[in-house]
């Protein structure tokens, strides 16, 4: 064939076989998937961890969300009326600045983009401020921190505050793990950014004795009154101390074998002072004489007279209590004869801040040891389905036949009326 012609591919036998298949200059190759050894599976072990972080940052997040939208309102309240009657609906890229042009910018942008797509559900979020962050509003207070000043002393708290949560806020955002301590740690400033951000006095600042948890304000209709569970009387001391729960109540209930928690706790002075201050103390102990008592005894290992001893020892020192006061009749100690079901300390049971901490009794287990329930006051409510309707998702009409629709005393209130009717049967104590 002339040299025109098209040069065929040599054959099977021909010695350039290996040169026609090398790869053109520049290209690289690809390995195979086998060669490369990749594995694509999750096991148990990976599950669990995975499950762990989106527990940890769900939690973080719903604090950090908190924070966020209460800081925007605070900023709305304290720039707009500065800003607004001069730029109008700029209000918030006339307040960022020269400084804080090229984020607020972004966040103009972002919005534009929301408008054309239609992702503004709510009205209310078609503004500027709705697609700041949370370091973006902090930088907006701290720029105009004479406008805040009136309504906040602690400027540096609060900026400490707000420089910690980013280390959360970092995690949560970019999906990277968080642990037990930054966790709790986040929890702990948002809770007091909460506080420093309202009102003093201010019926949605978080509670003295024990703040409501973020997730239990959503989920708590779950599981009744309980927004804590511990192994045992030391776990719950450490996030609960005495001084925390009996600490400025107007009503403190208790009934139990030795009411130990008080008496051995939480000194006699604190409680006479506790007194004088207005609050209306009822005790309930098991009477040292019954024959409860002895069979506490035999449960326990105990020596003979050893509980009964321990539970006269509190009983005097709460007389001593009393004889210190100016109005014993404010200072009830009672006793009882029947079977001990658990020990109970009811703290403001009338008022929205009621607290009660709760122990059954286990054969072989001392209170020190048995498992410790924290229930809220303010009663529970009961998810009822509807007629026809099984547990599938809640969505649709199946969401509108699982609503809350029948409301139901809580545990607090049960533990409340038992408290009540055994001190019915009591008897005093002169």
């Amino acid at each position: 064939m002339g040299s025109g012609g098209l040069e065929l591919p040599p054959g099977e036998g021909d010695d350039g076989a290996a040169e026609a298949v090398e790869a053109p200059s520049g290209a690289v190759s690809l390995a195979r998937p086998m060669e490369i050894g990749a594995d694509l599976d999750w096991g148990a072990d990976a599950w669990t961890e995975v499950r762990t972080r989106a527990q940890r940052a769900g939690r973080a997040y719903i604090w950090l969300n908190l924070v966020e939208q209460r800081l925007r309102a605070v900023v709305a309240a304290v720039l707009r009326p500065i800003y607004e009657p001069v730029h109008g609906d700029e209000w918030v890229v006339a307040a960022a600045g020269p400084a804080g042009q090229e984020w607020v910018q972004r966040a103009v942008a972002v919005r534009e983009v929301s408008r054309r797509k239609g992702y503004l559900l709510d009205p209310a979020d078609d503004t500027v401020l709705s697609f700041l962050t949370l370091p973006q509003l902090r930088e907006l207070m701290v720029q105009h921190w004479p406008c805040f000043e009136p309504y906040f002393d602690e400027r540096r708290e609060v900026e400490l505050a707000l420089d910690e949560l980013e280390v959360a806020r970092s995690a949560v955002a970019r999906n990277r793990a968080l642990s037990e301590t930054v966790l709790a740690q986040a929890e702990r400033m948002s809770s007091r950014l909460l506080e420093l951000l309202s009102t003093p006095g201010s019926a949605a600042a978080p509670s003295a004795r024990l703040p409501a948890d973020a997730l239990e304000q959503l989920v708590g209709d779950r599981f009744g009154d309980v927004v804590g569970v511990h192994s045992d009387r030391v776990r719950l001391q450490r996030q609960l101390p005495a001084e925390d729960l009996f600490g400025g109540a107007r009503r403190l209930d208790a009934l139990g074998i030795g009411l130990n928690l008080l008496v051995q706790n939480y000194s006699g002075r604190r409680l006479v002072r506790l007194a004088e201050s207005g609050c209306r103390v009822r005790l309930l102990f098991l009477n040292p004489a019954s024959s409860a008592v002895r069979r506490r005894e035999r449960e326990l290992g105990l020596k003979k007279g050893e509980l009964s001893r321990s539970v006269e020892t509190n009983i005097l020192h709460m007389r001593r209590v009393r004889a210190r006061l100016r109005d014993p009749a404010a200072f009830e100690i009672n006793v009882f004869d029947e079977t001990p079901r658990f020990t109970a300390y009811l703290v403001d049971g009338h008022s929205p801040d009621a607290l009660a901490v709760v122990q059954t009794y286990l054969r072989r287990v001392r209170g020190m040891e048995a498992p410790v329930f924290v229930l809220r006051g303010g009663g529970g409510r009961r998810l009822v389905q509807g007629p026809g309707e099984t547990g599938g998702p809640a969505t649709g009409t199946g969401l509108r036949s699982r609503m809350p629709v029948e409301e139901e005393h809580g545990l607090f209130d049960m533990y409340r009326e038992e408290f009540e009717s055994v001190w019915t049967d009591s008897r005093p104590v002169s």
